[in-house]
């Protein structure tokens, strides 16, 4: 139908209305026409924040094993094939693309389904997976959980590795709905883990009423660790001497023992060595995520775009040791909760450089300055830092480098899409 992927995708996208409709008929529907099931493990992760690393840790160990792996993430960074990888590598146009002509296919015959963008690549992506036959599957649910693409496929094992409040329009504005909607990736019989160590009891319970296996941090599993290394402790397995993993960040420890609780649960289908754990760990990689680049001054780049992630960073800033100076290139879309996350890191800013992100959903650098000029108002008047406006991330990280010294730190974040044409600028890569 086309002959070049980024047509296909345009296409895509506006085969439907909305950009997110949540619900599983229309996936459910088409997946049938697919015939889409798979033979081996499948492993969904879930959650708020946490998600691409889970997947990522979980990849590596999985890799080390000998086992051929695949893994579906979302959203891309600066390549949509990104989102579907085998063996470590994202897949090549030509496949992609033959699995979206299958779908589209499907989708019309017998009768037309609308298919949202997110929705439609899942399920390519998913039917590319299936004819590759790889030993497990890792996928990384989109938003929430019960009514997600993702949530289509019956997973082998589940985790969920945190819940707080984002995407609240869609999945409600507590912790307790928003667990509950995340604890529908949970199955009945099938290992259920939770990194999160205060759930909401909504979760709790929704696994308790489908009999799900339900394994919580800090009662089922947990870690301990000093300075150089770590230990974890399962239901009946434990793994000591472990050096911590390469991504960088204060909440990789929690993911990565909910990593190992998966593979415990899992250790008569997917027997892991404890090699390929050190491995694993040693050699994962996670672009945008307190991702700090060479080169002075030093740049961080950091997808957090809700308080709970920004409060992260921030906790991992401040574990960075002294700089004189902070610069921060923020750009956000409008939809988030842009004062929780001003106020989660507006004590370890200097001088602020507020981009513009596309619209219909980014917000304008000017809406940025407006809210966080009245926070700054309210809580440090006198010490009010330098705020810029920019028409996009690339115009503000270069004014934030020439401004900056060399020995000062630049911290780019707020959204994927504020990070992904950075990190295009900085590695030679096209978006």
């Amino acid at each position: 139908m086309f002959a070049q992927l980024a047509d296909w995708l345009g296409y895509i996208e506006s085969i439907h209305p909305r950009t997110i409709d949540m619900g599983l008929d229309r996936v459910n529907a088409v997946k049938e026409r697919l015939n889409l099931q798979f033979e081996c493990p499948v492993i969904t992760v879930g959650g708020t924040n946490g998600k691409g690393s889970t997947c990522a840790m979980l990849e590596a160990i999985l890799l080390r094993a000998g086992y051929r792996v695949a893994l579906y993430t979302s959203p891309h960074l600066v390549h949509f094939n990104e989102r579907a990888r085998l063996q470590g590598q994202a897949v090549s146009d030509e496949p992609l693309m033959a699995q979206f002509a299958a779908v589209e296919n499907a989708r019309l015959a017998p009768s037309p389904i609308e298919l949202t963008y997110f929705e439609f690549t899942t399920l390519a992506i998913l039917r590319l997976f299936q004819a590759e036959q790889p030993d497990v599957i890792i996928l990384e649910v989109g938003l929430g959980g019960r009514l997600d693409a993702v949530n289509a496929v019956d997973a082998d094992c589940a985790i969920v590795t945190s819940i707080d409040l984002d995407h609240m329009e869609y999945l409600g504005d507590t912790r307790e709905a928003i667990g509950w909607e995340k604890a529908h990736i949970y199955r009945t019989g099938k290992p259920a883990i939770c990194a999160d160590p205060l759930p909401p009891e909504s979760l709790v319970q929704y696994a308790q009423q489908i009999g799900a296996d339900l394994w919580r941090a800090g009662r089922d599993f947990n870690y301990a660790g000093d300075k150089q290394q770590w230990a974890y402790g399962g239901r009946a397995m434990r793994r000591a001497g472990l050096a911590y993993p390469a991504l960088r960040g204060a909440n990789q420890l929690l993911n990565a023992a909910a990593v190992l609780a998966a593979l415990e649960a899992l250790k008569l289908t997917l027997p892991v060595p404890n090699q390929a754990i050190r491995e694993g760990f040693a050699l994962v990689e996670l672009p945008g995520r307190f991702q700090v680049l060479p080169g002075r001054p030093t740049l961080i780049l950091d997808v957090a775009h809700n308080p709970h992630a920004t409060a992260t960073l921030a906790q991992n800033l401040d574990n960075m040791g002294f700089y004189p100076y902070t610069h921060v290139v923020l750009g956000m879309m409008q939809d988030k909760d842009i004062d929780g996350v001003l106020q989660a890191i507006r004590e370890r800013v200097d001088y602020w450089y507020l981009c513009d992100l596309p619209p219909p959903r980014g917000a304008s650098a000017a809406s940025l300055a407006q809210r966080l000029t009245a926070l700054l108002a309210t809580h440090s008047p006198a010490a009010a830092p330098a705020i810029q406006l920019f028409a996009s991330p690339t115009e503000a990280l270069a004014a934030a480098q020439s401004q900056a010294a060399e020995g000062d730190r630049i911290v780019v974040f707020g959204s994927f899409m504020t990070v992904a044409p950075v990190l295009a600028q900085r590695t030679g890569l096209q978006s």
